[in-house]
């Protein structure tokens, strides 16, 4: 069957008052980014500067933030998770994050005052084990369930970070609420990035975490020369991460921002499918979630991030595995004087949807929607190294998931 990409152009993108992104503004990631500066293994990832990819592509510039060096853990979640932590430990210890570092929170005053912690979450592999390490790294304990399907190998990644982890036989959603009826019963504390009605401090920490990624890549950015970027593609799972972005290029630009192109799994489209119903509602999509992109294998809208990317976001796309495994491909096999970016299946859809858009015919249409041409600067996060090696060489090496166009 021809798998095809859709997608759709947000009606609902300035037509209503829209809601604040403060606490995603550059006063707010400066506390963050302190933050995780005071890790020991902090260090800025890098922005790949892909100039004969964007060559190739008929763009001005192609800029790819390659998480997979952060924190010696492969993927960018992290972030979050430890902000999240942080802020709760502050919040335990009556202080503003902005006056802890990871010193004064691993000191033996501090883990008194504190006394043992179970954090739990639900994953499909990167923030499950963002949690686990930072959990350990800060003395306290960690429960992780992963949805049926998931990778053995991050299971057993999680694990060897400390935690408790178990693989279980419900998809990601129902997964969640597995976990948050676990730590009820327990007195364990969810730190989950997503957010349902009164569960929404967690996660808004959560989303500031990863605005740690956004900063970093605009500073490398403007360290280039380059201003803004003019258009940003970022992927989504219940979209936390894309709302982050959103929402602190929308602070820091406001009407000037960059055009914004969120690229989800069509096997978990639930953004994609919320714009259609055009009632700025958020929608669930259920059943198994079935794709390759596990990091993007969500049904159900994190709330605080879909009002971020309703109010801002141009448009939504919907893409089958083939275009991930397209990205892998092009990012791991570089133009001959651009750097190779080992990037897994939720990390590489952007560059295979961009790639497709600007070589493919059939895609006029999208492309000039979406205002692509020989003046775009397109920036593109690689959110995940290869954190399943064994599926990464199947898609790369040995061609699964060839494009079908």
């Amino acid at each position: 069957m021809e798998q095809k990409i859709k997608w759709a152009m947000n009606d609902l993108c300035g037509k209503t008052a829209k809601v604040s992104t403060n606490f995603l503004s550059q006063k707010e990631i400066e506390k963050v980014k302190n933050f995780h500066k005071s890790f020991p293994e902090y260090s800025r990832t890098p922005l790949r500067n892909l100039k004969n990819l964007a060559a190739h592509l008929g763009v001005a510039g192609v800029y790819v933030k390659d998480e997979s060096y952060r924190f010696g853990l492969n993927a960018f979640k992290v972030l979050g998770g430890s902000f999240a932590i942080a802020n709760y430990l502050a919040q335990c210890l009556g202080k503003d994050i902005s006056q802890l570092d990871y010193r004064n929170l691993v000191s033996d005053e501090t883990r008194k005052q504190l006394g043992e912690i179970t954090f739990a979450t639900t994953t499909d592999g990167n923030h499950g084990r963002g949690v686990a390490w930072t959990a350990s790294r800060l003395k306290q304990k960690s429960v992780v369930y992963m949805p049926k399907g998931s990778s053995i190998i991050r299971l057993n990644n999680i694990k060897a970070e400390g935690a408790e982890a178990y693989i279980t036989e419900l998809n990601y959603d129902d997964a969640v609420r597995l976990t948050s009826e676990n730590a009820k019963k327990n007195g364990w504390v969810v730190v989950q990035d997503t957010a349902w009605e009164g569960y929404e401090e967690i996660p808004a920490w959560i989303m500031q975490g990863y605005g740690t990624m956004a900063a970093e890549a605009l500073e490398q950015l403007q360290e280039m020369k380059i201003d803004k970027p003019t258009h940003i593609f970022i992927q989504a799972g219940v979209g936390s991460l894309a709302g982050a972005v959103q929402g602190y290029f929308s602070s820091v630009f406001g009407e000037e921002r960059s055009k914004t192109i969120i690229v989800e799994s069509d096997q978990a489209d639930c953004l994609y499918q919320s714009i259609l119903a055009n009632d700025g509602q958020p929608h669930a999509v259920t059943g198994d979630l079935n794709t390759i992109m596990a990091g993007l294998a969500c049904g159900e809208p994190n709330t605080i991030s879909w009002n971020v990317l309703r109010d801002y976001s141009d448009s939504f796309v919907s893409c089958p595995d083939w275009v991930a495994a397209r990205g892998m491909r092009i990012l791991g096999n570089p133009v001959k004087g651009d750097d190779q970016v080992i990037s897994g299946e939720s990390g590489a859809v952007t560059a295979g949807l961009l790639a497709t858009i600007m070589v493919n015919e059939k895609m006029k249409e999208i492309k000039k929607e979406f205002g692509l041409n020989e003046n775009s600067k397109v920036l593109l996060f690689s959110t995940e190294g290869d954190t399943d090696p064994e599926k990464y060489r199947d898609i790369v090496w040995d061609g699964k998931f060839p494009v079908d166009e």
